[in-house]
């Protein structure tokens, strides 16, 4: 496992608020973080089939412009009686010319369900990959997961995405029904950057 030893990671992304999560993460390291927006990146295009290789995608892209290691993530969603569905293609299920409507997504994922007459519990589970990747060539994997089942009607007003449909196991609230903090130690992005830690920054 490669060690992070530089004093600087480009996180590639143009979300602020995932910038501002990974900045607090790293802070105890004494790293600065930077985004793909500060660099004045445009955003590749996701050609993968696979988290990893959407994931690498970003992250080769951000470190190849800027000589940096460069830190990405892929999520989404993976429904054990959709064969998978959304899975890669989750942010692709919100779109709308206006933007991104998650409450739209989770009719269509709850509409296919009921269109396979797929018995309950739904299984499904939430997915991330992030990708470390140096501008020399090399780069390191982490995945977390997030086991559950969905609900309908959709609970809580807290998360984002799927979060209100998303029922974690062991729990009885939707991660929309938890606190930021509840969620997070459930999360598989939590799951993900926990490994992350673990491998290239202790």
């Amino acid at each position: 496992m490669r060690k992070f030893t530089g004093s600087e990671l480009l996180v590639a992304t143009h979300n602020a608020g995932k910038l501002e999560e990974f900045h607090q993460i790293l802070a105890p390291f004494g790293i600065t973080v930077t985004s793909a927006a500060e660099h004045a990146l445009p955003e590749p295009e996701e050609t993968g089939t696979t988290f990893v290789e959407n994931a690498r995608i970003k992250a080769y892209a951000a470190a190849e412009a800027t000589g940096l290691p460069a830190l990405a993530d892929d999520s989404g969603l993976e429904v054990l009686a959709l064969d998978g569905a959304p899975g890669v293609y989750t942010a692709d299920w919100a779109e709308t010319p206006q933007g991104r409507d998650f409450v739209m997504a989770m009719e269509k994922t709850h509409a296919a369900l009921l269109a396979k007459a797929a018995p309950e519990p739904w299984q499904a589970r939430f997915c991330c990959t992030l990708v470390l990747a140096w501008p020399d060539g090399q780069d390191v994997v982490f995945e977390g997961f997030a086991n559950g089942h969905l609900v309908w009607p959709r609970r809580g007003q807290d998360g984002h995405g799927y979060d209100p449909m998303f029922q974690p196991e062991g729990e009885n609230r939707t991660f929309a029904e938890m606190s930021h903090a509840e969620k997070n130690a459930r999360s598989h992005r939590g799951a993900a950057i926990k490994a992350l830690i673990e491998g290239c920054f202790s």
